[in-house]
């Protein structure tokens, strides 16, 4: 399998399957002096993970990243405190499944002779033949994304020491659309929502909050609390939101289970989401994901523009169409209209729009990067559909019963920000290597 690997600098390969042991995040090149903790690690990961109510799959995994190498075990030297912080080593995280039963397998086992349409399960047995990894789809699952989210996690952190913040959110979901809203305070609302995620999330008290694994602790102790928390998994689940928190999140404009900040617009999405779903279907969206602070002059030409690396998003599962700017619409605009004129002001070069998405020649201006990802319905659904044995090359029927999403694009936001801190990172890295070198 040679496509789970991307970047130059700032490497990342990704490795295991849905219903495997887990899944490994593989990194090189990440800056040395950095300090890295499981619990910042694991409040990024549970913002994709499901089980978390109505919108998302009913599998519980608790995503519990566990840093395997590359910070150190202690402190090198007397009176250098760099215990826990990257080494230039290659950093490996594991994310080991934990809601994978055998009741589970057996019922992918039973319908995997017949793919789901719009599914990769067709393509992935033509591809591997008999040796496709098709329970829970393998490495072609969503849950694959958990490795971008952890890897973007660590990314991230770097970003934020050069001024570069990405936010990402739910734009659109299942024929609904937010209103625009100026980006500080969308930025504000996403990390409002974010924080009451974690905050509210039954398994970081259980691990972090109630110190279960704490930094310094050895392998194989965090293995020992990892399989204590695989007999819990049934009975973890976050109690029903009380009436004051839901008042406060109203007041905050926060919608408790979906990432647009509209609350109003929300929860006209969850209803609507909802609603297709107990037509035994599924729905789609739009989520846009922003980079501030990104500075004049990454990208490199020709076949590395970073619009064309962000292009690559489409390796987000059912993720299917990736737009920069004005995108699609620029069809429809003229020069005058769709050039985005520069100015100086206080001595700061500025831009009369952002039509180009904060790049143009593949090279980015200085300006916000802006990028928009139209995500499709969930492949798997409660409603019959034609397909075939993709043994006997016989027409069949399948109705779906496995655990499902009714929508992906509530999970997906958290995938996109990863993939773009990634990109970015890689990008900045040659620049600043380009820059030392002039």
């Amino acid at each position: 399998m040679l496509g789970c690997s991307i970047g130059r600098m700032f490497q990342l390969t990704v490795a295991g399957g849905s219903y495997q042991e887990g899944l490994i995040t593989h990194l090189q090149g990440v800056p040395v002096g950095i300090l890295l903790d499981e619990a910042e690690i694991y409040a990024e990961l549970l913002q994709r993970k499901p089980g978390q109510g109505e919108l998302s799959s009913p599998r519980r995994e608790p995503d519990i990243p566990v840093i395997f190498t590359g910070v150190n075990a202690a402190d090198t030297m007397t009176g250098f405190p760099n215990a826990g912080y990257t080494n230039g080593t290659p950093l490996t995280l594991l994310i080991p499944n934990q809601d994978r039963h055998f009741e589970h397998i057996e019922a992918y086992r039973v319908t995997n002779r017949t793919p789901r349409p719009g599914h990769a399960s067709y393509a992935s047995y033509e591809k591997y033949g008999s040796w496709d990894d098709s329970i829970g789809a393998g490495i072609f699952s969503g849950r694959y994304t958990a490795t971008i989210v952890a890897a973007g996690a660590v990314a991230r952190k770097v970003l934020a020491k050069h001024g570069i913040d990405i936010f990402s959110y739910v734009k659109e979901a299942a024929g609904v659309r937010m209103p625009d809203m100026p980006y500080d305070q969308i930025r504000a609302k996403v990390q409002a929502f974010r924080e009451f995620r974690r905050d509210t999330d039954p398994v970081y008290d259980l691990v972090y909050g109630q110190k279960r694994i704490v930094p310094g602790m050895r392998f194989f102790e965090k293995m020992l609390v990892l399989a204590e928390v695989e007999k819990m998994v049934p009975d973890i689940k976050r109690a029903p939101f009380t009436d004051t928190e839901l008042a406060n999140l109203k007041a905050r404009g926060l919608h408790p289970v979906l990432n647009c900040p509209d609350a109003d617009v929300a929860e006209a999405m969850y209803r609507r989401i909802l609603e297709i779903k107990d037509e035994g279907d599924s729905s789609g969206g739009v989520v846009e994901v922003v980079a501030t602070g990104v500075p004049a002059g990454l990208g490199e030409p020709v076949f590395s523009k970073l619009d064309g690396e962000i292009g690559r998003m489409l390796g987000i599962a059912a993720v299917k169409a990736v737009e920069l700017g004005a995108g699609m619409q620029v069809k429809d605009m003229t020069g005058i209209q769709s050039n985005d004129q520069m100015f100086m002001k206080d001595g700061q070069v500025c831009f009369t729009g952002n039509s180009n998405g904060g790049i143009t020649g593949g090279v980015t201006t200085g300006q916000n990067i802006v990028a928009r990802l139209a995500v499709k319905a969930t492949p798997t659904i409660a409603k019959p559909q034609v397909t075939i044995d993709k043994v006997s090359r016989t027409d069949a029927k399948l109705a779906a019963v496995t655990r499902r999403d009714p929508t992906i694009v509530s999970r997906v936001w958290p995938v996109a920000e990863a993939y773009l801190a990634v990109l970015l990172l890689d990008h900045l890295m040659m620049q600043k290597a380009q820059e030392a070198m002039r």
